[in-house]
């Protein structure tokens, strides 16, 4: 899948996210057709490309203590999804439930709810499934098992039917809606700065749009923390096409690994400034 027309174009685009990732958080915050008002909180940025491991460890050390997937919302600290405790019966070739990572009990009560605008959402299969499907989506292109990098061995997540999936938290194991310090994860494989996430707060006003750094065939992480807890739901894109079957040298497809957030806070009575 990658010829080297679009590996030039690739160098050309991390370039380009070179330069994006030298400016502010201000400057990245674009308005994509949601309201705006006020002024959104401060926002820390941690990203790198191909070695993530500093920025995985500074990402977390900002959030707090991992507290793992029990149920009920903690004062602080971090939650984090890593696809690898999904069961055979939900992964590919099948699709995850919207709330698997919010079940009532441990160790799925993560506090988090998937949906897309496409067929379903999906983590890879593992070696040795049942059903013998290729792992790291080669069961989509036969092509992806090789282009796709890990994080932590072996699934990784997507959306099918679609580049888009939506992220909204609660607190874990209930259903009562919640908001976030912050939200990162590991990508792999994204060629061009089409990548990218966007958070909203309570009242779907966008707290500003991110391009994730390119990395070829390699990893990359991209995380942001606010000052408080005013994450309600985060968009994320996926390269600039769904997972396909054909998709050509100018389709730029990518897919993730761990998610790592902060642990959602019930949404409580509304600031005077809306944030």
């Amino acid at each position: 899948m990658k010829t080297r027309s679009k590996i030039a174009r690739s160098t050309f685009w991390a370039g380009a996210a070179a330069a994006l990732a030298s400016a502010t958080a201000a400057a990245l915050l674009a308005a994509c057709g949601a309201p705006t008002l006020g002024t959104p909180p401060a926002a820390t940025v941690v990203q790198a490309a191909f070695n993530i491991d500093a920025a995985l460890a500074r990402y977390r050390a900002l959030l707090g203590p991992d507290n793992g997937g029990e149920p009920g919302g903690k004062p602080a600290g971090r939650r984090e999804i890593n696809w690898d405790g999904v069961p055979d019966a939900v992964a590919a070739p099948n699709f995850m439930p919207a709330d698997f990572f919010n079940a009532a009990q441990a160790p799925r009560a993560r506090g988090a709810h998937f949906t897309t605008p496409g067929t379903g959402v999906q983590a890879s299969a593992k070696s040795g499934n049942p059903t013998g499907t290729a792992v790291r989506f080669g069961h989509i292109n036969p092509s992806y098992a090789a282009i796709f990098k890990t994080s932590s061995p072996e699934r990784l997540f997507s959306p099918v039917g679609s580049n888009i999936v939506d992220l909204t938290f609660f607190v874990p194991g209930t259903r009562t809606p919640a908001a976030v310090r912050g939200f990162g994860a590991v990508y792999t494989d994204v060629d061009r700065p089409h990548t990218s996430f966007e958070y909203f707060d309570r009242d779907n006003r966008s707290l500003g749009r991110y391009a994730v750094p390119v990395a070829n065939e390699g990893l990359s992480f991209l995380g942001v923390v606010f000052e408080r807890a005013v994450v309600a739901r985060v968009r994320i894109e996926y390269g600039s096409t769904a997972l396909g079957p054909n998709d050509g040298p100018d389709a730029d497809v990518s897919v993730m690994d761990d998610f790592i957030y902060g642990e959602p806070q019930a949404l409580g009575p509304k600031a005077s400034s809306g944030y």
